[in-house]
């Protein structure tokens, strides 16, 4: 099974005909019930990152319950969907890229499973080159990138978003970590597919990023987004050949995973 995690703004992925299930965690409850339907001959699960009524912010999510739900679901591949900024003029408003690293600049998130047993994940290449290479094949998308992931709620300052620049960094998202080295921990393959929504404050002379200004832009890329991640599930082959994403290979861990 594949899985689906929509951002700020992506709430729903199927019909009326898609069952819905509900799952609880050791870490809790998910961001919403977990919603299964097809995407061509894969069976896939979706589940809105923020709630179906954007309920989480984005420090607030439960990223360990959601990644642990949809594993237990028998979710082995995962695109996840987000908004970013971009901190290029390269990249403008609705821009779709795939990004190949990511930089953590969160703080205080539980980000990982393994609070016991010494467990060490190789987190070098964070994202599935399979998935991602499942999503580069299309038409328009953007291939590489580092996106930096930030405490929010708030969004950067001039300053910082001139210093996330410099070092190379190209996006800004308030999700990307934890969700992605929960995903590696749960030998889960994962890929961001970003749309961008604006231009960083430190970017754009004059101009500072508005959470409706971001909502706006989204909206109406919505159609032609939802239209890529169809497509990227589509172009991903049925079997799973990926050994990247398998970091527990001879280890011993201290306890099952779902």
């Amino acid at each position: 099974m594949l899985g689906v995690i929509g951002g700020s703004g992506f709430y729903s992925f199927f019909g009326p005909d898609a069952r819905s299930v509900n799952l609880d965690t050791p870490y809790g409850v998910p961001s919403a019930p977990i919603t299964v339907g097809t995407v061509g001959e894969h069976e896939v699960a979706f589940l809105p990152r923020h709630g179906v009524n954007h309920e989480f912010s984005p420090h607030t999510v439960p990223y360990r319950a959601n990644m642990w739900a949809l594993r237990a679901l028998g979710v082995r591949r995962i695109f996840g969907p987000c908004a970013v900024g971009s901190l290029t003029s390269d990249f403008g408003p609705g821009a779709m890229v795939v990004p190949d690293q990511l930089v953590d600049r969160t703080s205080g998130r539980p980000d990982t499973y393994f609070d016991s047993g010494g467990i060490h994940v190789a987190f070098a290449d964070p994202y599935c080159p399979t998935l991602r290479a499942a999503a580069v094949d299309l038409p328009g998308v953007i291939d590489g990138g580092t996106m930096v992931v930030v405490q929010g709620p708030r969004f950067s300052t001039r300053a910082e978003s001139r210093w996330f620049a410099e070092q190379g960094f190209t996006l800004v998202n308030m999700t990307g970590y934890p969700e992605a080295v929960l995903a590696r921990e749960l030998e889960m393959c994962y890929a961001a597919i970003a749309l961008v929504t604006d231009l960083d404050a430190g970017i754009e002379t004059g101009a500072g990023v508005r959470a409706v200004d971001v909502f706006a832009e989204f909206e109406r890329n919505l159609v032609p987004f939802k239209k890529l991640v169809h497509e990227a599930i589509e172009n991903t082959a049925q079997d799973n050949s990926c050994t990247h994403c398998q970091p527990h290979d001879g280890i011993r861990l201290p306890f099952e995973l779902p």
